[in-house]
């Protein structure tokens, strides 16, 4: 008995064959996102612009009248490969109010040889409040990760803005030996830079995620920036909230900008997150104490 096998499946390229992350399908998408003041103040924000590119997607809930205008991002691919390329760009016009989360947690795969880049501009204008509150962005072993945060803000602007690295699923029993993550932020006001950092976490295995100058062997990591009127009481709330929970960390006021990073277990960093920020919204934009449902998920 003889066996032919389809040349459809002999041609099909092996594992082995995929040398690089350019020979794949790659993602190069986008959102935009526009919020202005209703012409009656009363009803709060709208949405005044918006353009998406797949994979990227925006979806905005209900909210209650006079309330901040929340926007949910989604990525349709599931995850983020290397030799992707997505972008998020949010503005908010004079005396605008809005929360921008994310659906569930971004996930970053093993690449082949190409970095995926993420770049996200957030501009925030005159008396306007913005709460960038994506949920963590978990890095897989050998992922490549090249993301750059710029944020711009008018002098009298509120921004409360707080990212969450997870390196690899504990939970799961998996682990990251491999990395290469750049992660640039920068705070623009008035056209002036107030503030910079650029991290960068690379080998095999990375020295930063095992260093007690680093991680220490934590898997989780926050970074979280605001600017308001009055940043002291948000500053003294975040190290109390630190010396109570299970997470290490500092708060500082640099250039009329909060800086905080904390370190910890991913799911006590969570927990000590949310909580935080419940505390944050209405001290220092004006919003209501609870985060968006997705955040409950």
């Amino acid at each position: 008995m003889t066996c032919e096998v389809s040349p459809i499946l002999a041609s099909a390229p092996s594992e082995r064959a995929i040398r690089s992350d350019a020979s794949l399908e790659r993602a190069r998408g986008g959102v935009r996102i526009g919020f202005a003041r209703r012409r009656d103040r009363n009803l709060g924000t709208q949405v005044a612009d918006l353009a998406q590119k797949s994979p990227m997607r925006a979806l905005f809930p209900d909210t209650e009248a006079g309330s901040e205008a929340t926007a949910v991002l989604v990525n349709t691919a599931g995850g983020v490969c290397g030799g992707d390329r997505l972008q998020t760009a949010v503005s908010l016009a004079e005396a605008s109010a809005a929360t921008v989360t994310s659906q569930a947690a971004e996930r970053f795969y093993r690449a082949i040889d190409r970095d995926a880049r993420v770049d996200v501009a957030l501009d925030v204008a005159g008396h306007a409040a913005l709460h960038w509150a994506p949920q963590e962005t978990i890095l897989f072993d050998a992922s490549r990760m090249k993301r750059r945060i710029r944020i711009s803000l008018h002098s009298t602007a509120r921004c409360l803005a707080a990212e969450t690295l997870v390196f690899g699923r504990k939970a799961m029993g998996e682990s990251v030996s491999t990395l290469d993550l750049r992660d640039d932020w920068q705070i623009w006001r008035e056209g002036r830079l107030v503030w910079t950092d650029a991290m960068r976490i690379v080998g095999s295995p990375p020295p930063m995620l095992i260093s007690p100058l680093g991680l220490a062997g934590n898997d989780a990591m926050t970074t979280l920036v605001a600017m308001a009127d009055d940043l002291i009481p948000a500053r003294d709330a975040i190290r109390e909230r630190m010396e109570q929970a299970s997470v290490v960390g500092g708060a500082s006021i640099v250039n009329g900008i909060l800086i905080a990073r904390m370190v910890g277990d991913a799911r006590g960093l969570r927990e000590s997150l949310v909580e935080l920020l419940k505390t944050l919204r209405p001290m220092l934009l004006g919003f209501p104490s609870d985060l968006p449902r997705v955040w409950s998920c």
